[in-house]
């Protein structure tokens, strides 16, 4: 019997507790479709029976549809804004923030997140939550192993003062992995921390569909302290963010209001 693209997100929610139906379909089917045919499989039933015995393809699958494109210091006008406007605010009523980098892929952005901190406070006080869905690639965020092109857009004195370099590898101090707590975590499926100060969840939500990002947004609502920041990425503006009890406060950055 042949499985069409319902009966696969079923087998895969089954197997992952990812739900693909909260994924825009066209962009998700196209890069299973291309995942599929590099694998050699005839369709999804053949694909889904190898998945659930082949651990290196699962986690290739896994590992693809999560979509992982990251780097560091990404539109470095909004991590300026960051630094220059935000933090200041929401130090002056905390001096402990606490910090989730939400879909965080590769490290990169909590990573950021400590050297910019690290400008107010001493690294022995900062602390980020880090999550991701992917257990590989949070295998590649806690060992802070980077290219060139991943730190590109960098501050000079931040790649000087935070890494070393043997070749083309740049490796991230154990000081600042030390300020990086890495977990697992489903956005759509599993709890999310409470009594936020900043969230910072970038360039992630674009993949899935409109239901599935404003249960998101109810979510980082309820994650978020009142006067809380949540940080998105440059295709996300919320439209209707006054459904969230949220305010903009600058361009990509929402302030909770009031709980929802």
């Amino acid at each position: 019997m042949v499985m069409d693209y319902e009966g696969f997100k079923k087998e895969i929610f089954k197997l992952t507790g990812i739900d693909l139906g909260s994924y825009k379909e066209k962009q998700m089917k196209r890069r299973l479709d291309s995942l599929i045919s590099k694998n050699n499989f005839s369709g999804y039933k053949t694909y889904i029976e190898a998945l659930k015995t082949d651990k290196k393809l699962f986690n290739e699958f896994i590992n693809y549809m999560t979509i992982n494109v990251s780097e560091f210091y990404r539109n470095p006008e909004q991590w300026e804004k960051l630094k220059n406007i935000i933090l200041p605010s929401l130090l002056e009523k905390n001096s402990n923030p606490k910090i989730w980098s939400a879909a965080c892929s590769s490290g990169d952005e909590p990573y950021t997140l400590v050297m910019i901190l690290n400008e107010f406070l001493p690294l022995n006080k900062i602390k980020i939550i880090a999550t991701d869905i992917d257990a590989e690639i949070l295998v590649k965020a806690k060992n802070g192993l980077y290219t060139e092109k991943s730190i590109a857009n960098l501050p000079k004195k931040y790649v000087e003062k935070y890494f070393k370099v043997d070749g083309d590898v740049y490796a991230i101090n154990q000081e600042v992995k030390n300020c990086v707590e890495f977990s697992k975590h489903n956005l759509l499926a599993d709890p999310y921390p409470k009594n936020c100060d900043l969230i910072v969840c970038r360039n992630v939500l674009i993949y899935f569909t409109e239901e599935a990002k404003a249960e998101i947004y109810k979510k980082f609502n309820r994650a978020l302290k009142t006067g809380g920041v949540l940080f998105v990425g440059s295709t996300e503006q919320i439209i209707l963010y006054n459904l969230y009890n949220f305010k903009p406060i600058q361009t990509f950055f929402y302030q909770k209001e009031k709980d929802i």
